[in-house]
């Protein structure tokens, strides 16, 4: 933890200045933590929800946040377990089939605003294939570049099934790409 954020943190378990470094800690974590939980959810409005959700449970808990631990890292377990739940319930809402809802992903990544090349469409769908674990462990190692010791933390998982995780992952994107090109 850098000496900045450690100040924030001291800052944070102080009644006088907690909202003044919550903030602090949200401008510099939101960026991240979106595009995180966008990776996982791939729509904005739902994005934006899960978001929105992570830092209120941040703010809620604040007292309860281990100062000997990662920030960083403590937040990102917040924000990716709201995106999973967020993803299961849309899964598993009744008037939404699972083949119906990757259709929706599909179309999301294909007309959502998303400048991307075909390429990267063509990795977008891939992604989309994976179990849920699978893609959340690629997506931070992959995007956020992350090591396997910060995924460990986030994810609540040891580094060795993190790196089989991502090993399958990658097998798996590599085949659809072959298939697909």
């Amino acid at each position: 933890m850098s000496t900045e954020e450690s100040l924030l943190i001291q800052q944070l378990k102080n009644e006088a200045t907690e909202r003044k470094a919550f903030s602090v800690l949200v401008n510099k974590y939101q960026e991240g933590v979106y595009h995180t939980i966008r990776r996982i959810l791939v729509d904005h409005d739902d994005t934006n929800d899960a978001l929105q959700t992570t830092f209120i449970k941040a703010w809620k808990n604040r007292h309860q946040f281990d100062e000997n631990a990662s920030y960083f890292s403590w937040l990102y377990r917040i924000a990716t377990n709201e995106a999973l739940q967020l993803l299961r319930k849309k899964k598993h809402a009744k008037t939404v089939g699972s083949e119906h809802m990757e259709l929706l992903l599909e179309t999301a990544v294909s007309y959502g605003g998303l400048d991307a090349s075909e390429v990267e469409m063509k990795l977008e769908k891939a992604l989309l294939r994976l179990p849920d674990k699978q893609r959340l462990v690629f997506n931070l190692k992959y995007f956020d570049d992350l090591k396997y010791e910060q995924i460990a933390e986030i994810t609540n998982t040891s580094v060795g099934a993190l790196k089989a995780s991502y090993h399958l992952a990658v097998k798996k994107i590599e085949d659809y790409l072959n298939k697909h090109e």
